[in-house]
């Protein structure tokens, strides 16, 4: 269990805290697939900052440490996608979070693989992750995304199928970079404020995405 002491440090730090919450699947069967990116997020930036995933509460393995004096609480909800909610909603009740203070990484397959969006607030968009969240939010959608793109479905085949597969070799190796910039990303959301640079990052990824068209075309 998280001691009071933790909780108080961090509601009483200059500073309040962040929560970063990758969603996914736990179990190893799930480890490496599209739909399990958002907790592949939060583990390489937990590495890139030096905080350990080693804690476990609120149905969820937590990491809580400081990265340039300000203080961030990773989670990645260990319930299953569908029911998210039921970590998210209890552990930002816990330290007292406004949701302006929460932000959720997840996969997204209205974006191309490898590109990254930071958004303010917004709905579910029929992932089921995300709408868990919410509704343990009570309905509220006022809190921040770092939607990572995997692509849609070739052909007929089936979105859930899909999403529970394991990336291409080539898929992988745009993830690989994907996730490096996500770390900028969630750094960028520690430093900044949703404005300006959160929307050149945006931009930024557009154009890494039509390069890559242009690439291939060529």
């Amino acid at each position: 269990m998280l001691s009071m002491l933790s909780r108080r440090c961090y509601c009483t730090s200059v500073h309040r805290p962040w929560l970063f919450l990758g969603l996914g699947n736990p179990g190893d069967k799930y480890k490496g697939t599209r739909h399990n990116i958002g907790f592949e997020m939060i583990d390489v930036f937990a590495e890139s900052v030096g905080i350990q995933m080693n804690l476990v509460n609120f149905k969820a393995i937590m990491g809580q440490g400081f990265v340039d004096d300000l203080p961030v609480i990773l989670a990645k909800p260990q319930t299953y996608m569908n029911l998210s909610g039921e970590s998210s909603g209890p552990l930002a009740a816990y330290y007292k979070l406004p949701l302006n203070r929460v932000l959720v990484v997840h996969d997204d397959m209205q974006l191309p693989c490898g590109v990254l969006r930071l958004q303010e607030k917004g709905g579910h968009g029929c992932h089921n992750g995300l709408k868990s969240v919410m509704n343990h939010f009570r309905g509220n959608r006022e809190f921040a995304r770092l939607r990572i793109g995997i692509g849609n479905p070739p052909g007929q085949m089936d979105p859930k199928a899909f999403l529970l597969q394991k990336f291409s070799v080539p898929a992988r190796e745009r993830m690989d970079k994907a996730l490096a910039e996500g770390v900028d990303a969630l750094k960028l959301v520690l430093s900044k404020d949703f404005g300006e640079s959160w929307r050149l990052f945006n931009v930024e990824q557009k154009y890494k995405h039509l390069r890559q068209h242009t690439i291939i075309a060529a």
